[in-house]
């Protein structure tokens, strides 16, 4: 079983309001990604919220359960990671695949096809790149959930994939969503305008 994680505690400063709650395409940030991960290997998801984490929660429609509230968020997106890894059982998770949610417009495809490569090529860093950059979202094996609990805030997960780069499969899309950040007005009006791969 595998567990998804939308990461989705960050302030927004520059986007102006939280953007778990912004909509594109008709849906929310967090419902994209939602639907995007909805597979028959992936068994828990986990949506980690921070900055307004209950004004947040109280306007997602969604089961509290999949929530998670990092305290720590101010220290930047490794910590609701960790908090993401915390908040799952001890064992049965074989990989956490870990969803910005500034970086929603990935399609259930794209996921799909990530998660086989995963289960075939036996690599324990899975990730997307687009034209040869790489994306989201990422899967990390649960054998590197200790590293990622104790990676420097300074520099994150991408600590994680610098030191097993052997380790790491990459998988080629036409999906632009992958490195599509969307993290303040400007980049959200220019994906609304054009219509991403999906």
């Amino acid at each position: 079983m595998l567990a998804a994680a939308i990461l989705a505690a960050g302030e927004s400063r520059r986007m102006g309001s939280p953007k778990a709650l912004i909509s594109i395409h008709g849906k929310t940030f967090v419902q994209h990604l939602l639907d995007a991960t909805h597979h028959p290997r992936i068994g828990l998801t986990r949506i980690v919220l921070g900055a307004d984490a209950e004004d947040i929660r109280s306007h997602l429609s969604i089961a509290r359960e999949l929530i998670v509230i990092n305290d720590e968020w101010e220290k930047g997106q490794i910590s609701s990671i960790q908090a993401a890894i915390r908040s799952l059982p001890d064992a049965g998770t074989e990989g956490l695949i870990l969803c910005p949610v500034d970086h929603p417009l990935i399609s259930a495809d794209l996921v799909a096809n990530l998660i086989a490569q995963f289960d075939s090529s036996r690599k324990r860093i899975v990730l997307p790149t687009f034209r040869g950059r790489r994306g989201h979202p990422v899967i990390f094996h649960s054998d590197l959930f200790s590293e990622l609990l104790h990676a420097s805030p300074d520099i994150g997960a991408r600590q994680i994939v610098w030191a097993h780069e052997s380790d790491v499969l990459e998988l080629a899309t036409e999906e632009e969503g992958v490195i599509l950040n969307l993290n303040n007005p400007e980049s959200l009006r220019n994906a609304q305008e054009k219509k991403t791969a999906h």
